[in-house]
């Protein structure tokens, strides 16, 4: 028999100890912010029924979800005339689950199922990995996980308010400290199409202008016009593309730009009252940038719209969001107005990566090893390792009677920073020498003086 070399399916990737770890690391530290602001944990299957993912997405979504072949004889219902209909004739039959493409339709199908079990306005959070059958590429997985946190059934702009506050919490504990939290509202946007001259057209004016950071305005200007734009329009465009001043002067010169239009106008009191909420908490506006022209895929989002970046990293956006009028509107249930954001994990890690800043001390990994020279030293070995982990520290006893060298190399190749030593002497006198790998001194010493020491070093 041929043996087989092992590989993963394109666009995974395993995780090995350290990179748990430090996914880890950032994991606890957004659920940590998620629980102390009142979310509350949710899970949902992996798999859900093709009719509840399928049209959500767009058609590009469609084509992205990974379906699951029915258990058994899965071509058992496939005749001939379905195969010469093609492939929307053959699916339903060959499948009727596929893997979840995103948390939000699972979340939106959640409150519909169970609207009267639940406390409104709910708060959920949701860390799960999603399945997407992209074409894999740099940062790009088949295979990711998400971080969502939504409110809904409440208008309040309190919850807006605190998705700023989870960003800034979440962001000072993992060390980042050069980032701008982009902030903008939809109903900005269709005020400045009405303002243009280009009613009930926000959609292809965003569209374009959400490429502004890539291709420049020379670029959007060419590109607005081939969309029927016209030159007076994107003329009266211009002053917001240049607005470069502090968050407070822009809502100041949009109150006039806007002026005719209503929608616009409550866009911008929406911002204002959220700003108003971050002074009233004690909060200031650091790291929050007003951006006129952030857009983000707009479909469903209807209020404030939410965009993070870390700046000087190759790293694009790394956590995003914003309010939707409707979302369980799609299962029946109309009127649940929500607002939700997530954390790009992978995103995150990749930022901290580079920026060097996950902490040593941190990390899952054992404190101290306990070595030993003979049978007596085992047995003693095992009682010290049963008062190590009764004092909550990480601790394990080499299995194999070895020299202390093999046993030493094995604490440090695993990053142990400690080693106590036990030898005839220890265990005559019921003590241990503490060994520091780091500065190679070795002291003489009781047990509990020992643990009280990897206590405080740790």
């Amino acid at each position: 028999m041929s043996i087989q070399k092992p590989s993963l399916p394109k666009g995974t990737r395993d995780f090995g100890p350290s990179q748990m770890a430090k996914r880890n690391f950032i994991l606890d530290t957004i659920k940590d912010t998620f629980k102390l602001f009142g979310f509350q944990q949710l899970e949902t299957p992996s798999m859900e029924n093709l009719s509840t993912l399928t049209g959500k997405y767009g058609d590009e979504g469609d084509q992205l979800l990974y379906k699951i072949l029915n258990s058994g004889d899965f071509l058992k219902n496939v005749k001939e005339e379905h195969l010469q209909e093609g492939v929307s004739a053959v699916l339903p039959l060959l499948a009727e689950k596929g893997l979840r493409y995103d948390l939000t339709v699972p979340f939106a199908r959640y409150v519909v199922m169970n609207r009267n079990d639940i406390t409104f306005p709910f708060k959920r959070f949701q860390i799960q990995p999603v399945w997407r059958a992209d074409r894999p590429q740099k940062g790009r997985y088949r295979e990711f996980y998400q971080c969502d946190a939504d409110v809904v059934g409440t208008d309040s702009l309190i919850c807006e308010l605190e998705i700023i506050l989870m960003i800034k919490r979440v962001f000072a504990k993992l060390g980042l400290t050069d980032y701008s939290i982009k902030l903008n509202n939809r109903k900005i946007l269709t005020g400045l199409s009405e303002v243009i001259g280009e009613s009930g057209r926000e959609g292809e004016l965003c569209v374009a202008i959400d490429k502004l950071d890539k291709i420049g305005w020379e670029k959007v200007q060419e590109e607005l016009s081939q969309r029927g734009f016209s030159s007076a329009s994107i003329e009266k465009l211009s002053p917001i593309i240049q607005l470069n001043q502090n968050n407070l002067s822009k809502l100041e010169f949009l109150k006039s730009f806007l002026a005719s239009s209503e929608t616009g106008l409550k866009g911008i009191a929406e911002l204002e009252e959220v700003f108003g909420l971050l002074e009233t908490y004690g909060e200031n506006q650091s790291n929050i940038d007003f951006d006129v022209v952030l857009a983000r895929g707009l479909s469903y989002y209807t209020g404030a719209i939410f965009e993070v970046k870390v700046n000087n990293v190759s790293i694009g956006s790394v956590s995003g969001g914003g309010r939707y009028d409707n979302l369980t509107g799609v299962f029946g249930l109309e009127g649940v107005s929500g607002v939700g954001f997530s954390f790009g994990v992978d995103r995150l890690y990749d930022v901290m990566e580079e920026l060097g800043l996950f902490p040593e001390s941190n990390m899952d990994r054992t404190k101290v090893l306990i070595s030993y020279f003979d049978e007596k030293g085992y047995a003693y070995g095992l009682m010290v390792l049963s008062k190590l982990r009764g004092a909550g520290i990480s601790s394990e006893l080499y299995p194999d009677q070895t020299k202390m060298k093999k046993q030493i190399t094995y604490a440090d190749k695993k990053d142990i920073p400690f080693v106590l030593v036990l030898g005839d002497n220890e265990i005559s006198e019921r003590k241990v020498s503490l060994k520091d790998l780091k500065t190679g001194i070795q002291e003489l010493m009781d047990l509990s003086t020992a643990v009280e020491k990897l206590k405080q070093s740790l």
